[in-house]
């Protein structure tokens, strides 16, 4: 695999406490990545089962090594986390006990020169987290209008350059296709002024942000894996969602509270008529952050916000 699948499995102990482990108990992690989360689980289960689904390959490769001491209560599934339904019926479950999402990109990912994640490596621009997707980040720099890449840039890297970043990518392409990260690097600064080309904040990381979320669906997919994932809980399940930016995190607040909103009738009317239950209970009102000593460890962990919600 070029590079060892490693990822620090960020808030690793609060996202399992918040899953409130039963040792017979039905868990999903969707979001497999290194196995970090999924371990934890499976140290607490006994005679439970863990059901462990990503959509990069070599995750699963690499978690099916860490886990083989649990292998009697794991099932790894090659799936997108928006096929939760599908991947936890298959496992033999028909209800799960708690359903974990860690939505951020693996540091295997990151790392890996060759997977194109990051601007701090010259590699061929992809991105894609399962390499049998078709479109990569090079078809989205070289194939979309001008229009639709200031869009992106701006809706999912809330890049305020975005139509001076989209129009220097146009321009640039129309010489050479864009292959590589370092060649769309050098473009991306052409829209910065001198005095921002080289702070602290790297001018690419908003522009690969909204990339990555492009290529991969990401944002277009979760408030419907959220829905089928609490749809599948027991009674007292619980479902715990970690997130990295603003935009995840919005997504995962807002449907968490509309599955956990109740009556909105007018507040006159004696008597409901709209006919609208809760079907979860915030267990989180605000997001729970790293410590100290976590974020010591890992700046990654920095952004990241979990938020819990409790099936009724």
């Amino acid at each position: 695999m070029g590079t060892e699948f490693s990822h620090y499995s960020v808030m690793r102990d609060r996202c399992t406490d918040a899953l409130n482990i039963k040792p017979d108990g039905v868990y999903v992690d969707c979001t497999l990545g290194g196995g970090g989360h999924s371990e934890e689980i499976a140290k607490r289960l006994e005679g439970g089962l863990l059901i462990g689904i990503d959509r990069d390959a070599d995750a699963i490769r690499a978690a099916s090594q860490r886990l083989e001491r649990y292998k009697s209560s794991v099932r790894l599934v090659h799936a997108n986390f928006k096929d939760i339904k599908t991947a936890v019926l298959q496992s033999g479950a028909d209800r799960v006990s708690g359903v974990l999402f860690d939505l951020g990109v693996s540091s295997y990912q990151l790392d890996n020169a060759q997977r194109g994640f990051s601007y701090r490596f010259d590699a061929p621009l992809d991105m894609r987290m399962s390499r049998e997707d078709s479109v990569s980040a090079r078809d989205i720099v070289n194939g979309c209008s001008q229009r639709e890449l200031a869009r992106i840039l701006y809706e999912y890297g809330e890049e305020r350059r975005a139509d001076k970043i989209a129009y220097q990518i146009c321009r640039a392409r129309e010489k050479a296709p864009i292959e590589t990260t370092f060649q769309l690097n050098d473009i991306i600064k052409r829209a910065f002024p001198p005095s921002e080309r080289y702070g602290e904040k790297h001018p690419s990381k908003r522009t690969y942000q909204a990339l990555r979320i492009e290529v991969n669906g990401e944002l277009k997919i979760l408030e419907q894996a959220i829905r089928d994932a609490a749809g599948l809980l027991e009674p007292g399940g619980r479902l715990a969602v970690m997130t990295f930016h603003s935009l995840e995190d919005r997504i995962v607040k807002n449907t968490l509270k509309d599955m956990a909103t109740g009556c909105v009738c007018n507040k006159n009317i004696p008597v409901c008529v709209c006919g609208r239950k809760a079907t979860m209970k915030l267990i989180t009102h605000k997001p729970v952050t790293a410590d100290e000593k976590e974020l010591s460890e890992n700046n990654r962990s920095k952004p990241a916000k979990l938020r819990v919600a409790e099936k009724i």
